[in-house]
């Protein structure tokens, strides 16, 4: 009688059923499936995830495996005494995983592979969390490209390649007990976690609620989104960037399913501009793949001798909501008490640090690492390093954001500031934005106190961003 082959699927940022394609690929072989996630934060350094990613992370593996009838094996250890080990222990025939960008897992991935192979043990790799891999998009010479418009509408869109259309869920698993599965020198990987101090109802992670946020995002938020998604007071973007850096939801289901809506003989402005969102997801990935070292060296290099420093009590301000700059303080206080923070107000919040405050982006970017649910190496590198204008196709240093201007601009009735800075709620829209200007009896009135209730502004505006234009030329370049 024919023995069924066994396959070890392992899973990572691919917390999902549904347009999995090392899971159907395994699936369609007719081989038995050991589902296998590993918990390795050694491996990841500095860059293990934080306490916001790791709260997200324990619900989803928690979803999938109930998803995968309670046959998910959790382990903690080093994937490349783990996986070697189980096919040896398990006598399974072959390894299939989704390949990852960040460095650690690409050496990581690059490890194992080559020994499995060595033992004659079939090894399967796909591109499970991006639109276009990587090594496929080239400028015509052959190098990366570094600007993003050339890279997504020439690298991406013209190349001729469109995105994979999405994969079913597999109709059938024969799925390998947990409990048939020895430990090879792991450990479990389940463990008490203490949830992050936030309001957890805000969010569902997981398959179904990945699904579900894009379920709200088509039905509403995606025909006006050219026009809202600037608003921070307004549910005007889609919310799914946790899903997506968790891999409970892929790029290619978003893609198709926003296409498919927003399509009438032609794609509708709104609909482009979201995707042209989700291309900036791939151009940071990109960017990463060429640049592993993203995440900690300036990608232009000349900023090595930029004048950033770190004061401390500026620093505390930023990271409390302190800084009596009521747009900055209200980002920084709904990613304390949220796990995430609205995109324009990020770049207005790491703008206020890196250049009103000549801050090392460095310092901004490990802050959100440990707070953001959506945390994800790539993306959160890439837009640091664009803000401070350091990086790749990145904002002229010239361009600093003013958390006045931008607070009038895009929160004009101060909704936002008066969700998560209660205490200017009563001003006037006139001044809800600098209450520095505000008359004394305004103030009173409002039962402001500049100094006790609401912080006095930690900086000005004006001089700050001289001092930051000055710093700036003399990295040799001039603005």
């Amino acid at each position: 009688m024919p023995v069924t082959p066994s396959t070890l699927v392992w899973f990572r940022g691919d917390l999902r059923l549904a347009d999995n394609p090392a899971l159907h690929a395994a699936a369609e072989s007719g081989a038995r499936v050991l589902a296998v996630f590993i918990h390795d934060d050694d491996a990841a350094g500095d860059w293990r995830p934080g306490t916001a990613s790791r709260w997200w992370l324990s619900c989803s593996l928690a979803r999938l495996d109930g998803a995968l009838d309670g046959r998910l094996l959790e382990l903690r250890g080093d994937p490349r005494e783990l996986i070697p080990d189980l096919v040896r222990d398990l006598g399974l025939d072959s390894v299939y995983w989704n390949r990852c960008i960040e460095p650690w897992h690409r050496q990581c991935e690059e490890s194992i592979k080559a020994r499995l192979l060595a033992s004659s043990i079939e090894v399967k790799t796909f591109n499970g969390s991006l639109l276009w891999d990587p090594p496929t998009i080239s400028k015509p010479d052959g190098s990366p490209y570094r600007v993003f418009t050339p890279f997504y509408r020439k690298g991406c869109l013209e190349n001729g390649i469109p995105p994979r259309t999405p994969l079913p869920t597999p109709a059938s698993l024969d799925l390998i007990s947990p409990a048939d599965a020895p430990l090879a020198g792991g450990s479990p990987g389940r463990s008490g976690f203490v949830p992050p101090d936030i309001d957890l109802s805000l969010w569902q992670p997981g398959e179904d609620g990945a699904s579900q946020a894009l379920d709200r995002f088509l039905s509403a938020a995606v025909h006006r989104y050219d026009r809202c998604r600037d608003l921070p007071a307004v549910p005007g973007t889609s919310r799914l960037s946790p899903h997506l850096h968790f891999g409970e939801i892929s790029p290619n289901q978003v893609w198709y399913a926003v296409r498919e809506r927003c399509t009438n003989g032609r794609l509708s402005g709104d609909g482009d501009r979201y995707l042209s969102e989700i291309g900036w997801r791939e151009f940071s990935n990109y960017l990463l793949y060429h640049n592993p070292t993203l995440p900690d060296t300036n990608l232009q290099r000349r900023f090595d001798r930029f004048p950033w420093g770190v004061d401390e009590s500026l620093m505390h301000a930023w990271q409390r909501g302190e800084t009596g700059f009521p747009l900055v303080d209200a980002g920084m206080r709904e990613l304390a008490t949220t796990g995430y923070m609205h995109n324009r107000v990020r770049m207005v919040t790491a703008s206020f640090l890196v250049k009103n405050l000549l801050t090392d982006w460095r310092q901004g970017e490990r802050w959100f690492w440990e707070h953001l649910v959506d945390a994800d190496l790539a993306n959160n590198s890439a837009s640091w390093q664009w803000v401070a204008g350091c990086g790749a196709d990145a904002a002229p240093y010239f361009r600093i954001f003013n958390p006045v201007a931008q607070g009038r601009k895009f929160d004009p009735e101060g909704a936002y500031v008066r969700r998560f800075v209660p205490e200017l709620a009563s001003l006037p829209d006139r001044y809800i934005h600098s209450p520095f200007d505000a008359p004394a009896d305004v103030l009173e009135q409002a039962g402001v106190r500049l100094g006790e209730t609401y912080p006095e502004p930690v900086t000005d505006l004006s001089s700050s961003r001289q001092a930051a234009l000055d710093a700036y030329r003399s990295t040799g370049a001039t603005a």
